[in-house]
């Protein structure tokens, strides 16, 4: 059975209308990781003196209140919804056209909503787990409290090499599988009411958090407020994800990666 020119009108609508709305997410998003909004200075600041690794700031590091690590928090959680959208943007539609095609338009929104919803908050998890991280190492004297950066280069060498290695695990392989599948994805894990729209994008988000934590935590090496780094790992998530290449370009991004850490841990070691 056709659908009706006006049934058609309709359905291309709400596909504009959830495009529209990732976008403005990621417009939003991106904005406030630009301007670093109740950060001590902005992304664009801190990219204009991407060549500092420490400068003295008016508070002494790791000396955070609850309300400077809510914005850290923040922080972190908008940056990594700015990050991620790009890549998780197709899956987002598939899922919502795979519903009007069951007959189920008039649910798009909420389900496609709680869809999103539970892929964003396991990277609200992670960013949570970021922020405990940036507090501890500022606290140990090994990350700026003002550039957000590591300070020595050796841990730095060290972190490119891990997450370099990592790109060759079994776990980046089969994450990695499964975000570039989508539609086996939601095929395979198929459920029900708004409730099983949030767990299928509590798994998706799981599977992408297994994929890419390791590139995330690069953030320290470059500057946690770099856009140059910050623009740098989006792209390079998305293309892994997207290209019919993405394995090789996984692999080979980590070859590149541990031959950069080695290479600075030879200059510093000799």
């Amino acid at each position: 059975m056709t659908e009706s020119p006006l049934a058609e009108r309709l359905l291309r609508r709400d596909r504009a209308l959830l495009l529209g709305l990732l976008a403005l997410l990621f417009a939003l998003a991106g904005f406030y990781t630009l301007f670093g909004v109740g950060m001590r200075m902005s992304a664009l600041e801190m990219t204009a003196m991407s060549g500092m690794r420490d400068m003295p700031g008016p508070v002494a590091p790791g000396a955070w209140s609850a309300g400077y690590a809510l914005l850290v928090f923040l922080m972190w959680w908008v940056m990594m919804v700015a990050m991620m959208l790009p890549s998780v943007a197709p899956t987002v539609l598939l899922h919502a056209a795979l519903l009007r095609h069951a007959g189920r338009s008039g649910q798009v929104a909420a389900l496609s909503g709680a869809f999103l919803g539970g892929y964003l908050a396991i990277w609200a998890g992670f960013s949570a787990m970021a922020t405990a991280a940036q507090w501890a190492l500022e606290a140990a004297g090994l990350v700026s409290a003002t550039m957000m950066t590591l300070i020595d280069t050796l841990p730095g060498a060290l972190l490119l090499i891990a997450a370099g290695l990592f790109q060759f695990t079994p776990l980046k392989a089969a994450c990695l599988e499964h975000c570039r599948s989508p539609a086996r994805f939601l095929a395979d894990r198929r459920r029900p009411g708004r409730r099983g729209a949030l767990v299928m994008g509590l798994e998706h988000g799981a599977y992408c958090l297994g994929c890419c934590w390791f590139l995330m935590a690069l953030l320290f090496v470059g500057g946690i407020m770099n856009l140059y780094w910050i623009v740098g790992l989006a792209a390079f998530v998305a293309l892994e994800k997207l290209l019919p290449r993405g394995p090789d370009l996984a692999r080979l991004a980590g070859a590149g990666l541990v031959a950069w850490g080695l290479w600075i841990l030879g200059a510093a070691l000799f």
